[in-house]
Order: C-alpha cells, then sequence, then structure tokens
C-alpha cells in the first residue's frame, strides 16, 4: 500500500475543464451546485428520520412514500455532484461541510408528530424549489444550458414530492380518531 499522498485539487477550487465553461462561471456555478447538495443532504437526512420513525394509521403509505422521496433526493444529489465536478470543481462531500454550505436547517433530532414532520419536510422543500429555479436561471444566464437542464429536470422531482406531501397534510382523511366517534 503507498504511503505517499497527493492532493489533486484543493476541496474549494474550480479548475478547467473540458467542457469548455469559462472558469470564472463554472466557479460561480459550482458554488450554487454545492449549495444545492448540500440541501439535498439535510432533506435526505431528515427524509430518512421521518422513514424511521413515522407511526400511525398511515405508517405503510408514509413509510413508503418517505423511502422513495429520500432515494430521489440521493439520485439529485449525485447527479449535481457530478455536474460539479464535470465543469471543474469537487462536489461537497464531509457533514461539517455539507452544513456549511446548507441554505435549509434540519429539524433536529427530536421526533415530532407526523404532521409537524412533513409540515417541516414542505418548508425545505419549499425553500429548495425556490434555489433550484435561482441556480437554473444563474446556470442558464452563464450560459451553461446543461447544468440548466439538469437542475430543471431534478426540480421537477422536487416539485413533485412536494406536492405528495402538500396532499398527505390536507384534512380530508379516512383515518377517524377516538375523539371523532364520541
Amino acid at each position: 500500500m503507498s504511503t505517499q499522498k497527493s492532493v489533486r485539487q484543493q476541496a474549494d477550487s474550480v479548475e478547467e475543464n473540458a467542457l469548455r465553461l469559462d472558469q470564472e462561471k463554472a466557479e460561480q456555478i459550482v458554488d450554487a451546485l454545492n449549495a444545492d447538495l448540500a440541501d439535498s443532504y439535510v432533506l435526505y437526512h431528515q427524509l430518512k428520520k421521518h422513514h424511521w420513525n413515522v407511526e400511525g394509521a398511515e405508517f405503510r403509505d408514509l413509510h413508503l412514500f418517505f423511502e422513495e422521496a429520500y432515494e430521489t433526493v440521493e439520485e439529485g444529489a449525485d447527479i449535481i455532484a457530478e455536474r460539479a465536478q464535470a465543469i471543474g470543481g469537487v462536489p461537497i462531500a464531509g457533514p461539517a461541510n455539507q452544513e456549511e454550505h446548507a441554505t435549509v436547517e434540519f429539524e433536529g433530532e427530536d421526533v415530532y408528530d407526523i404532521r409537524t414532520s412533513l409540515e417541516n419536510d414542505l418548508e425545505i422543500y419549499g425553500d429548495i424549489i425556490e434555489s433550484l429555479r435561482e441556480h437554473v436561471e444563474l446556470a442558464g444566464n452563464l450560459g451553461d444550458h446543461a447544468t440548466a437542464e439538469i437542475l430543471r429536470e431534478i426540480l421537477v422531482e422536487v416539485e413533485d414530492d412536494a406536492h405528495h406531501i402538500e396532499h398527505y397534510l390536507e384534512d380530508d382523511t379516512l383515518v377517524v380518531s377516538d375523539a371523532m366517534e364520541r
């Protein structure tokens, strides 16, 4: 095993890229992508937490929804990270760095009722949707139409999951509580 270590690229740097995207423009886009990546992992961990802790009459549906949702977020995060690397950047990877770059906040370690959990998720989804829209526009304005398209595709998935959460939060339900029966 080799004991020699050499850094190939500094974490916060952006190098020239084979895609011929101007380095200055690439730096702006990599910063945006790293924020999106960090936000994705905050949401991923929160959805995973809710997947583990969901209870109640709608357990199975929500358990499965959370699993699909965090898998979707993780797929998007992987695509974002690979794009940052493709345009000469270094995708953020460590938890501390992700926390530092995130623009959304994890709800914490406490376990909340499912309605509160879903409301907290919807809040993060909303923030991510706004950020993705801004970054689609940024990439397009900087002439990086491929990144704009990649983010647009991720945005569609994020909006779809947010819409599902919105449905879960509606008042109409088939579940009857003890208080309603009396």
